[in-house]
């Protein structure tokens, strides 16, 4: 895979969310072939399911620090503690992250050259955490260079694909489950991601998820209602609240496999969102997360955007009363427009 050089590398990804699992799990797949690979997490609840669903080998080092402040610091400090022996026993050739600031960190004080992925400028604090830090800096073409840049890394270093990373998710296989999998009936299916809500980056909204599925319980009690929430207290919170009304689900899915069931999906404006609408599902963002991606593919008609519950309860009506077969056509066209990253990423790495 790797040619043009002369031995076997040794490469360190750290991944930290079950999108960054996905996204990478190609990569790793190619990269491993002919190179030593050693990929680490954290202990989150979704990447560790998510990572045993796909078959994806990492080695958990810390925590979560969930949303306190102190926890955040006092949780990223002791996972670089612990990082830097035993990368500094792996000795790797290269890192790969998705801005991951204790793999800038450790990256930096060890010598070791780093190629990061981003499409989150919005993310602040772990944009100023990673980027000044990073050899290579890849992005989807959508988003300016300029909203990397103030984060202290050269034009020169940022590097373009015309994806965006969402599309690599789709692209890739799922397993195939049958609706008895998902607990779902012989009825048309309505799909909600909760928001995040413990990133430093989140914005309060009027409207959150459960608003949006109290209008959803009243109206749609034909349909399988079917929540996916983040963490254990969003899952214990969504049963006391909405008890047998909908399914929640409580461990990692394969979401590619529910989405083939799903007539319509409510996402907070992030990946799973987006995953939603190169599939081809009609999908409305309720945009808890303003972010370049969301925006782009509100403007190409793959998304709807709506923050009012009960105009979206008129949408989700409208939906699931039409066909969506020009929306199938139109976000297929689109997704097999895009490029794959796994090919700049290589590129990239002759350049380092």
């Amino acid at each position: 895979m790797l040619g043009f050089y002369q031995k076997c590398m040794k490469i360190w990804f750290d991944i930290l969310t079950p999108k960054q699992l996905l996204f990478f799990e190609p990569m790793i797949e190619k990269l491993r072939k002919n190179n030593q690979v050693l990929c680490t997490s954290r202990n989150y609840r979704e990447v560790v399911e998510l990572a045993k669903v796909r078959r994806v080998k990492i080695v958990l080092v810390g925590r979560h620090g969930g949303s306190d402040k102190s926890e955040k610091l006092k949780s990223s400090l002791e996972r670089m503690h612990h990082l830097s022996h035993m990368i500094g026993k792996f000795a790797p050739d290269l890192t790969i992250s998705f801005c991951s600031p204790e793999a800038a960190r450790i990256s930096f004080g060890i010598g070791i050259k780093h190629i990061a992925f981003s499409d989150s400028p919005h993310a602040e604090a772990v944009m100023r955490l990673s980027v000044p830090f990073v050899q290579k800096l890849l992005i989807p073409w959508i988003i300016p260079k300029k909203e990397f840049i103030v984060y202290g890394i050269s034009e020169n270093d940022i590097v373009k694909y015309r994806s965006i990373d969402a599309a690599l998710i789709v692209k890739q296989k799922s397993k195939n489950h049958l609706k008895s999998d998902f607990h779902l009936k012989d009825k048309k299916t309505i799909l909600v991601r909760v928001e995040e809500s413990q990133a430093a980056y989140i914005q309060s909204r009027k409207d959150t998820s459960t608003n949006i599925i109290k209008e959803i319980v009243k109206d749609f009690s034909n349909c399988n209602i079917v929540v996916l929430g983040r963490y254990l207290s969003d899952i214990a919170h969504l049963k006391k609240e909405f008890g047998n009304k909908i399914i929640v689900t409580d461990k990692a899915v394969d979401i590619k496999a529910l989405f083939r069931f799903t007539d319509v999906f409510i996402g907070s404006g992030g990946t799973m969102t987006a995953e939603a609408a190169l599939m081809g599902i009609p999908t409305i963002s309720y945009d808890a997360v303003p972010n370049h991606i969301e925006k782009y593919l509100v403007r190409i008609g793959l998304i709807r955007r709506e923050r009012n519950s009960k105009k979206i309860i008129k949408l989700v009506k409208k939906i699931l009363e039409s066909d969506n077969q020009n929306l199938k056509r139109k976000a297929k066209k689109i997704l097999n427009s895009m490029e794959d990253p796994v090919s700049k990423l290589l590129t990239t790495i002759r350049t380092i």
